[in-house]
């Protein structure tokens, strides 16, 4: 591919996998999509590689070399390769726009970081971090990707996940999508989560173990059914406890984390099988907290 093109979205999220908990790209797909040679890609990386620590790249395993030439056809030469390949994580991309010193290069890597950027679960329409993500990696990495100070700045912006989107919609069939939303709210409390909804089972339980230890947890719920109670007193013997409590007052589902209060649509037990919305409120978590008598 000439390296004047510019790839198609579509086909650099292809190239994107997730290897160690991180969505990389492998350094023979980046050599492609910026019109160079494998080779030469990585003896730039050498001749910087004060620059590329761990988290920005990293060389396959073994292991992971297999794993990744099963899943993949175009693959298939690394299988009896002595050399194995390297991982570029998202800010090893944007590094390499740098070591790389042309524009084109500049121009690559906004776009290979706008897949990352769409595949990232967090970044919805609408979100704060899609805007801050989309204001921050574009003007750094097209006109000021010089100095180590800039570059700090944008990978700090690109490693913030604790940054919530505002509202959003999810539509039949995204369960996985729904419920990875759901656990990345639940994740992101640093000190309480309360949920208010009419329907719940063992699913929600289970949704609520993923908090931090430290982080309180209650349910307020229009009744409490055999099952569910028998389900909670099991919980509460192995994991960190979960309050329970019968709650009148309230049709809507509301998800109490920290000061903030979210409106969905849809029971967490439920979530990605019909159509829902969610969406942050203005009011504080203080104002309905005060209006909660159990």
């Amino acid at each position: 591919m000439s390296a004047s093109l510019k790839p198609e979205l579509s086909l650099v999220e292809s190239y994107i996998f997730m290897i160690r908990n991180n969505q990389i790209m492998i350094d023979r797909d980046l050599a492609y999509l910026y019109g160079v040679e494998t080779k030469v890609l990585n003896q730039a990386v050498k001749r910087n590689l004060a620059r590329f620590p761990e988290q920005f790249r990293f060389q396959l395993t073994q292991s992971e070399n297999e794993q990744l030439v099963t899943n993949c056809d175009r693959f298939a030469n690394l299988k009896h390769s002595t050399a194995l390949p390297y991982a570029f994580t998202e800010q090893g991309v944007a590094m390499l726009s740098a070591v790389l010193r042309s524009e084109t290069a500049v121009q690559t890597s906004i776009h290979i970081i706008d897949a990352f950027v769409k595949q990232r679960q967090f970044l919805a329409h609408n979100a704060d971090i899609f805007q801050r993500l989309d204001q921050v990696e574009k003007r750094q990495l097209a006109s000021e990707l010089k100095t180590d100070e800039r570059f700090e700045q944008l990978f700090s912006a690109l490693e913030d996940k604790s940054i919530k989107p505002k509202q959003g919609i999810f539509y039949d069939g995204q369960v996985f999508d729904a419920y990875n939303f759901v656990c990345d709210l639940v994740r992101s409390a640093k000190q309480r989560i309360i949920l208010i909804d009419n329907y719940v089972d063992e699913i929600v339980l289970i949704l609520l173990s993923k908090r931090k230890k430290q982080v309180s947890a209650q349910i307020l719920t229009k009744a409490i059914s055999k099952q569910l109670k028998l389900d909670t007193e099991k919980f509460n013997q192995q994991y960190h406890v979960i309050d329970v409590q019968t709650f009148q007052l309230a049709h809507d589902r509301f998800l109490i984390i920290d000061d903030d209060i979210y409106h969905i649509g849809a029971s967490l037990k439920d979530l990605g099988k019909k159509w829902f919305a969610f969406s942050r409120m203005d009011m504080s978590a203080i104002t309905m907290l005060a209006k909660v008598e159990v």
